[in-house]
């Protein structure tokens, strides 16, 4: 784990399973029908519970780049921010993925959260690559810490192994 201060606010970069973390919301990686049958979402699904999928289904359509907020059922986490991240070679994967983030910390501001949980969102099944995704997800943490006026006390990045992790690493060193 390694932390860093940006503005008073925790920016911090951890390996573990993101279902565990007890963050005030955890970021489900997801796709536009919020249908979480695999990876992460996947994974929440089974440990919070059906709520999670009963509320996606009523919530429907998600374009990417955007975000839906669900509640988290048995999980640590309050919420499930559940934010639509681009598939490589759709176009504009670099705009899409930077929305996505934002897009998630505004729904976190829009509930009052002090703390938020993003895995490496797109670097699966969507294919982007590990590189790729770091820079852009740190470049907009950070950015997002330095200027904006935010409820939010600690944003932090659970990557779920050694390698994505080591990604991460590189570009928040360089913070």
């Amino acid at each position: 784990m390694e932390e860093k201060k940006i503005n008073d606010k925790v920016l911090r970069i951890i390996i573990g399973d993101i279902t565990e973390r007890d963050t005030d919301a955890i970021v489900n990686a997801a796709n536009n029908y919020l249908k979480h049958g695999g990876g992460v979402a996947g994974a929440i699904v089974k440990k919070g519970g059906h709520i999670i999928q009963e509320e996606s289904d009523r919530i429907g359509f998600v374009p990417t780049g955007e975000a839906a907020v669900t509640k988290a059922g048995a999980l640590k986490a309050q919420y499930v921010i559940h934010a639509v991240g681009p598939i490589w070679g759709e176009g504009d994967e670099d705009k899409k993925l930077k929305n996505a983030v934002l897009n998630s910390l505004k729904k976190a501001e829009e509930y009052g959260l002090k703390s938020i949980s993003f895995p490496a969102i797109s670097s699966g099944i969507y294919g982007c690559p590990k590189d790729f995704v770091a820079e852009i997800l740190i470049k907009t943490a950070v950015d997002y810490m330095k200027k904006e006026a935010s409820c939010l006390e600690t944003l932090e990045f659970c990557l779920y192994d050694e390698d994505t992790y080591r990604y991460f690493k590189r570009e928040f060193d360089k913070i």
